[in-house]
């Protein structure tokens, strides 16, 4: 009978010690990181890039939310999201910082050197070179911003453009005001619309203008180039900063240490974006672990000393 209550004492015991355990493991467990993105080539490189850091080296899970860039902001400023990594500051998104930037926390830039503006095609018919190995003139005479008013006719009175909400959207009407092209008509749609109105234009020999930025494949696709800007209503050289929602630090410090520390090159940018557009923009997350197993001391250096 005594061995019988001991046995029955020990397996309560061990029923306990089970049950208190579940929370115990849970006390330890990683919160899931939510970050937003847009479509932007750049974005979506970012985005997953930063996932792969995340799961594969620092064991949190990840969630991407793909919405507009409006959206972006206000999901990090309201808590639906933790981070975001492509707010174009001091000037293309300066409308979204002076609405939520009480909401937000600023870990600086991640990508120095970028640039908006608009963009023709920087291509020759024919032989790109002529008979003295000269660069033979592209077929595309504009080389101002205001030169779109001489050849209105030629571009077909139309600047190619992506989603409505994005920050170039907004520079790109105030240019239109600023530069008289009453008679353009801006044609929203997205960056892939964009991009195969650039491709099937440059195939074709036809004039185009589009809203560009850089880092982006396309300037690695095909020769291009930004048209003055005299009145630098598309600003100098920007930065892209990550923002995250208050409390991230203390709810997530080791995905917050590496968050604060991340950033790179707009060639390092460039190479994971071509990758992504070979395939039509298909296994981004794939691409980024290429690009992790390419650039190792990129990734030791945003996360020495964590965890």
């Amino acid at each position: 009978m005594k061995k019988l209550m001991n046995t029955l004492l020990f397996k309560l015991l061990f029923t306990t010690l089970l049950c208190g355990l579940p929370s115990a493991v849970k006390s330890e467990e990683k919160p899931t990181i939510r970050l937003a993105y847009t479509e932007w080539s750049s974005s979506i490189a970012s985005a997953h890039l930063v996932q792969a850091v995340l799961q594969e080296r620092l064991n949190y899970s990840v969630e991407l939310l793909r919405i507009d860039v409006d959206q972006m902001w206000q999901s990090v400023a309201d808590g639906q999201a933790d981070v975001m990594l492509s707010a174009w500051l001091p000037l293309t998104h300066e409308h979204y910082l002076q609405r939520y930037a009480d909401r937000l926390v600023d870990l600086g830039p991640n990508l120095k050197g970028v640039r908006i503006g608009l963009v023709v095609p920087d291509v020759s018919v024919g032989r790109q070179t002529g008979a003295s190995g000269k660069r033979a003139r592209p077929y595309i005479k504009a080389e101002t911003i205001p030169d779109l008013n001489t050849y209105a006719a030629e571009f077909r009175r139309r600047i190619i453009g992506i989603d409505p909400g994005a920050g170039i959207m907004k520079s790109t009407r105030e240019a239109m005001q600023a530069y008289n092209l009453d008679n353009y008509r801006l044609i929203t749609g997205s960056e892939v619309s964009m991009t195969a109105e650039l491709s099937n234009a440059i195939r074709h020999q036809e004039w185009i203008v589009v809203t560009g930025w850089t880092p982006h494949w396309m300037f690695a696709r095909w020769a291009l180039r930004f048209l003055d800007d005299p009145e630098n209503i598309f600003g100098d050289a920007e930065e892209i900063h990550t923002m995250i929602r208050p409390g991230l630090r203390d709810e997530a410090p080791e995905a917050f240490a590496f968050l604060d520390r991340f950033a790179w090159t707009p060639e390092e940018a460039s190479q994971l974006m071509i990758w992504n557009q070979s395939d039509q923009g298909l296994y981004p997350y794939e691409k980024a672990l290429r690009w992790l197993h390419v650039n190792p001391q990129r990734a030791n250096q945003w996360l020495e000393g964590i965890r």
